[in-house]
């Protein structure tokens, strides 16, 4: 859980958003691929003043490193080029190929990093509430609320089947085929449970006049502070001094 204390999580969820959008504008403002790549250790950074580093990291290297290597040996050995660097049978690794995936993962690195962060260091319901109060409709605030709670759910209900599984005698553990085949079972709980879930969501909410069509009120309150405007204000004299420098160049 991250650090409720620290400046970074007690920052307005727009205010975080913004410094997202900030970093991936930084990101293509800045040439080249060195930039890029250092925002995932400026986020890590960020995410140790918030109290998230271990989170962030695992989170951010797990995500990231397989989509990184993948690109690497696919644009490597596939991507165009003439200037040869290794070559085995009809294999060969060119200059422009690593160019071109430098480019490409130091990009994706960068957004992704700067997006886990934000959504580390933001609890959901505030980044909901906060979509709100700008005037979004509570029934496209719910869809993104679900959309963000359906794997973190999903998740919490496999285990919950896999413990299950696990009193009943069942090898859940061990090699991938045990685990694949102690897996395959539990699908259909878990669609029967996620379909169930969202039916007594539903009767929930309706409960609480959802659909009704009148002003709604919330007893949940989040207010911007002096560090929100102090920041956002921040934000924009750095991306203005770096498109103007981008542009002089």
């Amino acid at each position: 859980m991250h650090n409720e204390r620290s400046l970074l999580s007690r920052l307005y969820p727009t205010t975080k958003f913004m410094i997202t959008i900030a970093l991936c504008m930084a990101a293509f403002i800045v040439p080249g691929y060195g930039f890029s790549y250092a925002i995932l250790p400026i986020c890590m950074v960020l995410a140790y003043f918030a109290g998230s580093f271990k989170e962030f990291s695992n989170l951010a290297i797990k995500a990231l490193l397989m989509i990184v290597v993948f690109i690497f040996i696919l644009q490597s050995f596939f991507y165009p080029g003439n200037d040869i660097l290794w070559s085995w049978s009809i294999f060969s690794i060119k200059r422009e190929g690593l160019e071109f995936a430098l480019f490409l993962t130091s990009k994706i690195v960068a957004v992704a990093s700067a997006f886990i962060l934000f959504f580390r260091i933001t609890k959901v319901k505030d980044l909901v509430h906060s979509l709100e109060q700008i005037g979004l409709p509570s029934k496209v605030t719910y869809v993104i609320l679900s959309t963000l709670q359906l794997i973190p759910e999903m998740k919490k209900l496999t285990h919950v089947i896999m413990d299950a599984q696990k009193t009943r005698g069942v090898e859940t553990e061990g090699k991938l085929l045990v685990r694949m085949k102690a897996f395959l079972p539990t699908l259909s709980p878990l669609i029967l449970g996620s379909v169930a879930s969202t039916e007594e969501r539903v009767l929930t909410l309706e409960s609480r006049a959802f659909s009704a069509n009148v002003k709604k009120s919330s007893i949940y309150k989040l207010e911007k502070t002096k560090h929100d405007r102090l920041v956002r204000m921040l934000l924009v004299v750095l991306l203005a001094i770096l498109i103007v420098w981008r542009v002089a160049l």
